[in-house]
């Protein structure tokens, strides 16, 4: 290790939700934080860019209280079948829409006043812990870092994970990811979840009045059709709700983000001595549409736990179980959940059948919602 290597208490690598809502927590508590991340803010993620209000709280006593960028209120939520059929339901708790160009930001910014030092546009290649019971992490472009503490946060797949030898990475996975953020005359209170074949888009406000659309399908189907307008056009413009959107809405950037390579494998949350949060732990479908949510309550986890380990409350083993032990107890079951929802709205034929006998039966939608969601922490 070369002394000009940078040192911290604890090492961050990436700066989505789960990286900056840690960051805030443990320089709130005192400790020396380094987050890295390969990208300059502000910039669009895929994401459904909808969050359930039990990260509220949170957020507030850490002092980046999502109200000051003016989200979008959601309260309701619509499930529309292929051939159009649908299914409404109120949401018990309600959430709140933010893209995650703004809310990433502005959560940086906080989490830099708190004295969190930024290192981007930056990759890590490659994390070690040493015989001294610190990290050593080697950076691409050559640099050196050291940490007592790791928290992985880098998001749904990274040649990291290559590195750590992660066995979800060796396996291929058939989904991919598409976001457009719109203008169209829709609810603002009104999240809609419409099925095609082989996939299902969200669509939901966000602040100054536009709506994120984002969708998730198979390589395959977009391989068959050919480019992404043509299976918009064949595919999910078969459900009318989506023809509608696709026909009458504005699209405020010219081309999509996309996002390959999808995995909702089973994942561990600790790899190699490094706390995994957000997407690197695990990934709920983006059908139950709580990722982001997941992602904020893993990062309060994993910033309580480091935190106990940087006081001398628990040893390293220790800290590993107690965070592995906290993190299956708060999210296994949703995971399981979302897991089962998602093989219900498989083929048209299924889906229409699911949203017609459950339209039917809103406690159970209801119930289905609560599974997927979380408490006020």
């Amino acid at each position: 290790m070369t002394k000009s290597a940078l040192e911290s208490d604890v090492l961050i690598i990436g700066g989505g939700l789960a990286g900056l809502t840690a960051a805030l927590d443990l320089a709130a508590r005192g400790h020396s934080v380094v987050l890295v991340e390969k990208r300059q803010y502000p910039f669009h993620r895929v994401c459904g860019e909808y969050v359930s209000n039990e990260v509220r709280p949170y957020l507030q006593r850490l002092g980046a209280d999502p109200a000051a960028l003016d989200p979008a209120r959601i309260g309701r939520l619509l499930v529309s079948a292929p051939g159009g059929r649908t299914l409404s339901a109120r949401l018990d708790l309600g959430g709140f829409g933010l893209s995650r160009y703004a809310l990433d930001e502005f959560l940086y910014e906080r989490a830099v006043e708190r004295g969190v030092q930024g290192l981007l546009p930056a990759t890590v290649a490659e994390v070690q812990l040493g015989a001294d019971e610190h990290f050593r992490v080697a950076l691409a472009d050559g640099q050196e870092l050291r940490a007592r503490v790791v928290l992985g946060a880098y998001g749904k797949r990274a040649t990291l994970d290559r590195q750590l030898n992660r066995p979800f990475f060796r396996q291929r996975s058939p989904y991919v990811g598409v976001k457009y953020h719109l203008r169209l005359d829709f609810p603002p209170d009104l999240i809609a979840l419409h099925n095609f074949a082989d996939g299902y888009a969200g669509l939901s406000a966000i602040e100054g009045g536009r709506y994120c659309f984002c969708y998730l399908t198979t390589r395959e189907q977009l391989r068959r059709h050919g480019s992404i307008p043509a299976l918009e056009e064949q595919v999910l413009a078969r459900n009318p709700h989506l023809r509608r959107v696709l026909s009458e809405a504005e699209r405020l950037y010219a081309q999509p983000e996309v996002i390959n390579e999808i995995s909702f494998a089973p994942k561990a949350c600790v790899e190699q001595h490094v706390l995994m949060c957000g997407d690197s732990a695990g990934l709920i479908t983006p059908l139950c549409g709580n990722g982001m949510a997941m992602a904020i309550h893993g990062a309060a986890l994993a910033a309580a736990h480091t935190h106990a380990f940087l006081r001398g409350e628990l040893n390293r083993a220790a800290l590993e179980a107690a965070y592995s032990r906290d993190w299956q107890r708060t999210f296994a079951g949703r995971l399981r959940v979302g897991r089962w929802v998602q093989q219900l709205f498989g083929g048209p034929r299924l889906t229409d059948a699911v949203v017609g006998s459950l339209r039917y039966a809103p406690g159970l939608v209801r119930t289905l919602v609560r599974q997927t969601h979380g408490q006020p922490f």
